[in-house]
């Protein structure tokens, strides 16, 4: 596959001018007040696995307005508290059956690993949370799901979801809460921007070809989907772009990198056709952090570095957490 945008020395000083609604902080500081107020206690119970070296349990906790979210919670056999990370998921994957997902809780991390309400069918082997909320008309797929005004969109409850995440994650007994990292390729990447702009408590975040970023550009300029579900949209509503664009920016990625001051370790495939290099570089060079880094896979699409970069983020965060 060939390169699917800018050169590499184009790219690292691309700083596009993404719209910010006045309202955004405010935004989400009502949205999360609202979880928060609706929330009840998280539910932990033990998993029979065939997993012995490592402790399994089912974990389902408060979302958006309240409603249950699944989570697979890995942790090494100990009660002693121990850093966490929070993981998120790519676009249609869901959590998948108890340890599939080992690495971060043999490296001696509690790995929660969040399910994405109303997903889990696309690939890999499902999820277990529904999404209650109905929607105006919408593109197969999650992406124009109550597009047209911020308050009924998809990822306001996907992205209070991955916030309230950490809070769980933050009051278990047996994880170091000042020690909380967040992670997610594809989809993931770009819930692991939002919850790292939007909870105090992420101590670093390292997002991996991060998806839902720089909405423009990826609209008009991706080759595959899920962006496409916006294009085909907006093909059919074509007096709603403004307002289209306008609820997207309250969930741009750009945005909330804006917002990060943790530590952040972003990678990037330079041939990747689902998420666009330029719209990963848009949220790498805002990022507010003075300590980001990005990897460059200049030959690898949307799976980027894969394990390779998995050895790389295990460096990175022993350095840091």
């Amino acid at each position: 596959m060939p390169l699917t945008d800018l050169p590499l020395a184009d790219l690292r000083t691309f700083l596009p001018d993404v719209a910010e609604p006045a309202d955004f902080d405010a935004f989400w500081r009502r949205t999360l007040d609202e979880a928060r107020a609706a929330a009840s206690d998280p539910v932990v119970v033990a998993v029979d696995s065939p997993v012995t070296e490592l402790i399994v349990e089912d974990l389902t906790f408060s979302g958006f307005g309240g409603e249950p979210i699944r989570a697979w919670i890995m942790r090494p056999r100990t009660d002693e508290p121990r850093p966490a990370i929070v993981e998120y998921i790519g676009y249609n994957g869901g959590r998948g059956v108890p340890g599939e997902r080992l690495q971060w809780a043999a490296a001696g991390y509690v790995h929660i690993l969040m399910d994405t309400r109303g997903q889990g069918s696309g690939w890999g082997t499902g999820g277990d949370t529904p999404d209650p909320h109905g929607s105006d008309g919408a593109v197969p797929g999650f992406m124009t799901r109550g597009i047209r005004q911020p308050d009924t969109y998809y990822y306001r409850r996907v992205f209070t979801d991955a916030v309230r995440a950490i809070d769980t994650a933050a009051a278990l007994p047996f994880v170091d809460a000042e020690r909380i990292s967040v992670t997610g390729g594809s989809q993931g990447g770009g819930i692991t921007l939002a919850a790292a702009a939007l909870h105090p408590a992420v101590k670093a975040a390292m997002p991996d070809v991060p998806f839902l970023c720089h909405f423009r550009r990826s609209v008009e300029m991706t080759p595959d989907h899920p962006f496409l579900e916006i294009e085909r949209y907006l093909a059919v509503h074509r007096t709603e772009v403004d307002r289209v664009f306008e609820t997207l920016s309250y969930f741009d990625g750009v945005n909330f990198a804006r917002r990060i001051t943790a530590p952040a370790l972003f990678s990037v495939g330079l041939m990747d056709g689902i998420v666009l290099p330029s719209s990963v570089f848009a949220a790498f060079n805002h990022c507010g952090s003075d300590d980001k880094h990005i990897e460059v896979y200049e030959f690898n699409g949307h799976e980027g570095g894969q394990t390779e970069q998995w050895l790389r983020q295990a460096r990175w965060l022993a350095e840091r957490v």
